[in-house]
């Protein structure tokens, strides 16, 4: 099934030499990956910070990172579009090692959770608050003893659980990730 998804664009705003404000880039994401193959997932990555507060600049520009690295920086954040494609069986037959060789493929193969018997096989966990909200298409939300379905407009707060994404439709569902460093209290390590 070969899907042309809707481009989208970046635009970044800093201050011009006189601290009045100013674009300083409007084009699509400079970044994206797919991820293990066809019929995976495409990664955009539109933007991180370093740290919270963020340091605001007059212009601000990417710092450089190589590759794709799933959760935001140490204090920071990350903003990301992923467009989820309908999940195949491919998917659905993923071997544990398979499954965590993708993790590693995105930085943080320590996220990788699922182990026999779990409700997906990419079943993964970060120590993040992360904000999803889907844009277009709908996706099924899996948690350890919950799913749910997820339409456009909806909005996921995900505190550090345990979960996987399966795009169970036939079209692509594009979402928005918004995701903080977090840390784990000591009742839920």
């Amino acid at each position: 099934m070969n899907q042309q998804s809707k481009p989208f664009r970046r635009i970044v705003t800093g201050h011009d030499t006189d601290g009045k404000a100013i674009i300083v880039s409007d084009a699509p994401p400079v970044r994206s990956q797919l991820v293990g193959g066809p019929g995976g997932p495409t990664f955009f990555e539109v933007w991180h910070t370093l740290e919270t507060p963020a340091l605001i600049h007059y212009q601000p520009d990417e710092t450089d990172e190589r590759g794709l690295v799933l959760p935001p920086p140490t204090n920071g954040t990350r903003i990301r579009v992923i467009e989820f494609p309908p999940e195949g069986e491919e998917i659905r037959k993923l071997t544990g090692a398979d499954a965590a060789a993708k993790f590693k493929s995105m930085g943080d193969e320590k996220a990788f959770t699922s182990q026999e018997g779990a409700p997906h096989p990419l079943m993964h966990r970060t120590q993040t608050v992360d904000y999803g909200i889907v844009l277009e298409g709908e996706i099924t939300l899996i948690l350890d003893r919950a799913e749910t379905i997820i339409q456009p407009g909806d909005i996921v707060i995900q505190s550090g659980t345990n979960h996987a994404w399966a795009n169970r439709s036939d079209k692509i569902c594009r979402m928005a990730f918004v995701l903080i460093d977090g840390q784990f209290t000591n009742d839920i390590r």
